[in-house]
């Protein structure tokens, strides 16, 4: 948990290397680059549930910030 927002990662899950982050209702997927150390929404359909999710850029920054 940071900053309220509640991130997981699944050990068995499948690559690429990415978490899942639940805040106020919402979850996103995010796709983590280890070599350029930079986190980004995932391309995937289902990256963001509710797909009309509000305060994405958030979830993203606070996850850039625990870096």
């Amino acid at each position: 948990m940071f900053d309220g927002v509640q991130f997981a990662a699944y050990t068995d899950d499948h690559p690429p290397p990415h978490v899942h982050g639940f805040y106020a209702g919402m979850e996103v997927i995010l796709e983590l680059s280890f070599a350029e150390k930079k986190v980004r929404l995932a391309d995937r359909k289902d990256r963001v549930r509710p797909p009309n999710a509000k305060r994405l850029d958030e979830i993203i920054a606070l996850w850039e910030a625990a870096q």
